[in-house]
């Protein structure tokens, strides 16, 4: 982490159920524009290997990958060659026959988290997924302590605050952002939360959605990149495909004050939230 900030990119794409080749490409192409914008840590989209809307257990069966399978692996060879931090989606073939909606932090020295998305969306929890049951990860990187959380794991205030207390100063959050309808001139109140989660606990929160339909789905298309303070440090793109950007100092999220008096974390009262 450097004076001068950290670039953040979150990769806006459009992917498709079952086009493995075609959405690798797609992912590579977007890591290497994000490259050339100068990002460190470039997030890409939920489930990004495979598509979001299975049919059926057995067609998520045969387009689950383990961990050291080729899409993981690539990644890896993407961040050796580019000297960046790639954060992406997946879904994860389990060495104990389930399968999980997954996501990874990989660097050049490898693959650095895994986490299971605890908290299950909809459809998801009809037999294709199995639920995770592991704290978020905290971990050292090259640029601070980042945290992982997946989609609807980003709405449940313990879960961000557990990861804002074991240090983390950027939240990573590949997402698949249903569209549903809003009153009009209304942000995504997915895009609200996020913005409470970054406030709430003073750390900035990089989320990467996707764009386009998929078997009559459509995305919000809402990726965004908060800073501490809770407040957009990125335009929105709703449903386009496209990559943002955000410069940030990335060691801001280690001050938790709110006033000369307010400290979010100090002012807790756990022992009246029982």
């Amino acid at each position: 982490m450097t004076d001068s900030g950290t670039i953040v990119a979150c990769c806006q794409i459009a992917l498709q159920i079952g086009d493995r080749a075609g959405n690798h490409r797609k992912i590579h192409a977007a890591i290497g524009r994000a490259v050339d914008g100068g990002a460190k840590v470039i997030v890409l989209p939920e489930l990004a290997n495979t598509g979001y809307m299975f049919s059926s257990l057995d067609e998520l069966r045969a387009l689950a990958e383990p961990l050291d399978g080729p899409t993981i692996t690539a990644w890896h060879g993407l961040a050796v060659q580019h000297q960046v931090i790639i954060v992406g989606g997946f879904a994860e073939k389990g060495d104990d026959g389930n399968v999980y909606n997954s996501a990874v932090i990989v660097d050049e020295t490898g693959l650095r988290a895994t986490h299971r998305k605890a908290h299950l969306w909809d459809t998801e929890k009809n037999g294709l997924f199995t639920a995770g049951s592991d704290s978020p990860p905290v971990i050292d990187t090259a640029v601070g302590r980042l945290g992982l959380l997946i989609c609807y794991d980003l709405e449940f205030p313990e879960w961000v605050r557990s990861v804002a207390e074991a240090g983390a100063v950027l939240l990573c959050a590949p997402v698949n952002w249903p569209l549903y309808p809003r009153p009009a001139g209304e942000r995504p109140g997915e895009i609200v939360r996020a913005q409470a989660a970054a406030g709430g606990n003073r750390i900035f929160v990089a989320v990467a959605d996707r764009a386009g339909a998929e078997r009559g789905q459509e995305w919000v298309g809402g990726s965004v990149i908060i800073d501490a303070d809770g407040y957009p440090a990125t335009t929105l793109i709703l449903d386009q495909e496209g990559i943002i950007y955000a410069t940030l100092n990335l060691s801001d999220a280690q001050n938790k004050s709110i006033s000369a008096g307010n400290d979010v974390h100090r002012d807790r009262r756990p022992e009246l939230y029982s």
